[in-house]
């Protein structure tokens, strides 16, 4: 199960977006697809209203998908792995499993059941609160369908157990044997439009280009022979855990390139704390955010549409990105931004021999192709795709030779790893839970209209004018009780921070538990976030913490 979930935890949607039209069964959890995702999202609208496919949506609040839904599972923040682990039960129990599949395909079936043996819709129901009957409904509709995908985005995977989250999810695929076809398959919907990208060329801590880990030597060895140097064998930090070493002054300098953790980091007090505390903090990016407004130093970058090279989707498609227009003066693409501050160092005219170093003529096309080109080597998933493949479409890797079309639907042919393994996963509470002095859970999230930290979005007169500001959602009923009116101002106050902002009181969500939009420095959630982290991933729990809500006349 390692390499399957290092696979589709790192973003890599098994499918493709095309196969949604044909989907009998659609399960999208911590995924509010319509507004962080309107694309996707009006695929799965149109597959409900066009060719019968039903919905299965499972989110804390009621999302917009839930009008095009059969089902919606509106479980409490931070009980994903009960659901799920209902629903591979019933499907256990029910004889609704793939046997052929899990028998040429899979192994440690026999763990898997026993783990889940416990897990009934009514032990369920009592943690996650989705009514029992539902849970058994959802898994009859999903463990007969013929092609059943399942879709989830950060809703899943910012928690504490998030890595047991996506676990649990590749549980469910496998034991209905819905990996390796159409229409069906685990799909991580990635957040921005080259984050697939990033993570496949090595922007994470323990891997090389292509999923390779630092400390296999074998891998090291082959980057060593194709870089021309020495490279570390112990994985770095993640960026969550780069925090407390600048706290603790064990990172003395610090390059951000395109993030503004001061709005995005959960428990951003703490974040700017670390950035504070760093001797030497550079960034790089296309607008002064408010990280950029703590750096010694700024570089102005370009934007999409004034460089040159590729993006990777959500599907893992690769496509060409081609200069459109000059960049502002004094600002310059990415790549010869690195190639300049290298170019400067002791190794960077040895390791970075690409066009437009001081001194050469500055042609972009050559450059960025050129780099592509070493990828292209690097990792074998894209030794066939080149620029000119890339002319007139996209490709999606894996693609091992000049020949080969691309690749739709992962794992068809077989798992890389052999069998995929089920792994067992057992349901634990949030890393903070509601008591008597925080009485409600909080979860975070997107809105249409804004992207992100608003870096770009809130800078268009048109998206601000159509969206609302910031907002707390609340239940009328806890409404009531705290005497607070729609639209009026609250505080809301955790153990991290504290904000103002409207209250927006709706049935849309369930009593005790409250959400808010973190993209406004003006009411910035993550002043109020949890960064506890998985102990796996690294990934903080951005979803679940614990809150109060005050009338903005009281409390201090």
């Amino acid at each position: 199960m390692t390499g399957l979930v290092t696979m589709l935890g790192s973003g890599a949607m098994s499918n493709d977006i095309e196969g949604i039209a044909d989907s009998d069964v659609m399960l999208v959890i911590g995924s509010n697809t319509t507004e962080t995702h309107p694309v996707i999202g009006l695929r799965m609208q149109q597959a409900a209203k066009e060719h019968g496919a039903r919905i299965i949506v499972a989110d804390p609040r009621r999302i917009k998908l839930v009008d095009n839904a059969c089902l919606w599972l509106n479980q409490k923040p931070g009980t994903d792995i009960a659901l799920v682990n209902a629903l591979c039960h019933v499907i256990v129990r029910d004889d609704l499993v793939d046997l052929d599949f899990i028998k040429e395909r899979t192994e440690n079936f026999e763990a898997f059941a026993a783990s889940v043996a416990e897990c009934t819709p009514e032990w369920a129901e009592k943690i996650t609160g989705v009514p029992a009957a539902d849970i058994e409904k959802a898994a009859n509709i999903y463990g007969t369908a013929d092609r059943a995908a399942i879709f989830y985005t950060m809703g899943i995977t910012k928690h504490t157990c998030g890595t047991d989250n996506v676990r649990a999810l590749a549980n469910l695929a496998l034991v209905t044997g819905n990996l390796g076809k159409r229409s069906a398959g685990l799909n991580p919907l990635r957040g921005q439009n080259n984050v697939q990208g990033a993570s496949d060329m090595g922007c994470l801590p323990i891997f090389f280009p292509g999923y390779q880990r630092v400390d296999d030597d074998a891998a090291r060895a082959r980057f060593e022979e194709l870089w021309g140097g020495p490279l570390p064998s112990k994985p770095g930090l993640t960026a969550t855990e780069m925090t407390q070493a600048m706290i603790e002054g064990r990172i003395e300098a610090l390059w951000i390139m395109g993030e503004n953790p001061v709005i995005s980091d959960p428990n951003s007090n703490h974040a700017r704390k670390a950035l504070e505390n760093v001797n030497f903090l550079v960034v790089q990016d296309i607008f002064l955010t408010e990280t950029a407004e703590l750096a010694d130093v700024v570089l102005p970058a370009a934007v999409f549409a004034e460089k040159e090279g590729t993006f990777t989707n959500t599907e893992r498609r690769v496509q060409r990105v081609r200069q459109a227009l000059q960049p502002p003066k004094g600002a310059l693409d990415d790549l010869t931004i690195i190639q300049l501050i290298s170019s400067r160092m002791d190794y960077g005219q040895e390791l970075i021999p690409y066009h437009s170093l001081p001194g050469r003529q500055r042609n972009l096309t050559a450059k960025a192709e050129e780099v592509f080109n070493e990828i292209s080597q690097a990792w074998p998933a894209l030794a066939g795709i080149n620029y000119r493949r890339l002319e007139n479409s996209g490709i999606q890797w894996p693609c091992p030779s000049a020949d080969h079309p691309g690749t739709s639907i992962l794992f068809e042919d077989g798992f890389p790893i052999g069998r995929a393994g089920f792994m067992p996963v057992s349901w634990k509470g949030s890393e903070e839970l509601p008591d008597a002095e925080y009485p409600f859970i909080l979860t975070t999230g997107r809105v249409l209209y804004q992207y992100h930290t608003g870096t770009m979005t809130r800078r268009s007169k048109v998206l601000e004018t159509a969206d609302q500001g910031p907002f707390i959602e609340i239940n009328p009923s806890d409404a009531e009780a705290l005497h607070i009116e729609d639209g009026v101002q609250v505080r809301v106050i955790s153990r991290r921070g504290k904000i103002m902002l409207p209250a927006r009181v709706t049935s849309g969500i369930s009593p005790g538990v409250t959400f808010i939009p973190f993209h406004y420095k003006e009411a910035a959630a993550n002043l109020l976030t949890n960064d506890a982290l998985d102990p796996i991933s690294k990934i903080p729990e951005a979803k679940v913490c614990a809150i109060r809500i005050e009338a903005a006349a009281t409390g201090s």
